[in-house]
Parts: structure tokens; sequence; C-alpha cells
């Protein structure tokens, strides 16, 4: 069973999943923009920034993560997005196994390790940078649909510039950004009953057939395999 709910850390969500049926087939991960901080029975491990649909391959029976707000991570973890790209690590590769070790038994030990890490991560992040406001304004101008010419210039970057920071911040460049935030906002739209047509207008792709290669490209699926897979659930 899958949980969220606002963590401690302003724009960060924490979420909880529990082991279901050993029959049941785990639901890829989409692409979001995120990156995630992730205790899996007693292991603390960081997945970087997807550019494409990623299956679960773990095997724990409890896990509670920290979702961070896209480029809010990177500071947070003292790494930049790029190196962690499509990628799954151990938390002790970037802050070395003592201080990791000591993190994840604070969060073992607790009666709710969920409630644990959404506290400590609330408390390390006081003390580490804090996130760009620039970077925060160029994923909100994104969302909400803008190209990114017209973003960069509303954030008083050049193309060049942008590229470079989101690099850091996101794991990619701003385009490919633009393109998940898009998918996320198109797949909303669907599971709300919109029909696919209107979907991918609305979200901002040139029409349905562009919004199918979209899904396939970043999702690994069809729009309604990908709806079956979550009414399913």
């Amino acid at each position: 069973m899958y949980e969220e709910r606002p963590a401690l850390l302003d724009g960060a969500v924490l979420w909880t999943r529990t082991a279901g049926p050993a029959a049941e087939t785990p639901r890829p991960v989409l692409p979001d923009g995120c990156m995630d901080l992730i205790w899996a029975d007693g292991h603390l491990l960081v997945a970087g920034p997807d550019t494409r649909a990623y299956v679960p391959e773990e095997t724990a029976d409890r896990y509670a993560g920290i979702r961070f707000a896209p480029g809010d991570a990177p500071g947070f973890l003292g790494v930049p997005a790029r190196e962690l790209r499509d990628r799954r690590v151990p938390l002790g590769a970037l802050w070395g196994e003592a201080e990791a070790r000591r993190f994840g038994e604070r969060i073992t030990d607790a009666p709710d390790p969920a409630t644990a890490l959404d506290e400590l991560v609330r408390l390390r992040a006081a003390t580490a940078p804090s996130p760009d406001p620039l970077l925060r304004a160029v994923v909100a101008g994104l969302a909400a649909g803008r190209a990114v010419a017209e973003t960069a210039d509303a954030v008083g970057l050049g193309s060049r510039q942008l590229h470079r920071r989101s690099l850091d911040a996101f794991g990619y460049g701003p385009k490919t950004l633009a393109r998940v935030l898009r998918l996320q906002r198109a797949l909303a739209l669907v599971l709300a009953g919109v029909p696919y047509a209107e979907a991918a207008l609305r979200a901002g792709c040139a029409d349905q057939a562009h919004l199918a290669r979209e899904t396939r490209a970043l999702a690994g699926t069809t729009l309604g395999g990908y709806v079956a897979s979550v009414t399913g659930a």
C-alpha cells in the first residue's frame, strides 16, 4: 500500500509503501523532475532524477521516502543532480558510510521510521544551502507550460546559463524538464477523466499523437496502459 502527505520540509512530500502480495507487479515510477531519499528496511538510498520510467527492483517490505521538489535535493545531498541522473545509489556513497549509517540508525530505531525520516531531513536541511529561488521560478514557469526561452528571459538567464544550472539542479536541461512536467500535467488530466485529445492540448502537446509518443518515450507505456496500471492498483 502506498500513501503520501506533505513533508515538514517546504515543497517536499513524505511517502510510505508496504510490500503487497508476492505476485503483485511493481508499478513503474515515472519521471517527475524530483529526487528521493529512501529508507528501505533500514537501508538508505537516493533515487536520482529519471529520464525514463523506472521499475522498482528493491525487495524491502517497508519503505519511507522524502521526495524533494525539483532542484531542492542537490543542496541537501551535496552533489549535483547530473551525477545521479537515472541512478539509485546508497546514501553512504554520497555522505560517507559512517555518517549515512548514523543517520539510518536513528530512523530505523524510531517507533515510526517515516516520522523520524521527515524530522531528520527537516533538521539537516536547516544547515544545508537554501533552495535557489531563481531555479524555483524556472520550475514554476515550466510547470505552467511556458516555453523554455520565455522562462529563461523571465528569470534573467541566457540559454547556456539556464542549461548549465539546470544540469546541476535537475539532472538534465530545461527542455527535458519541460517535457517531464508536461507529461505529468497531461497524465493528471487523463486520470481525472479528461479525454486524451483534450488532455494533450490542455497540457501543451501538439495533439493526441504527440502525447502518445511522449508517454511511450518517458513512461515506457501507452496512455491506456498507464491508466490501467493506476486504476488497477
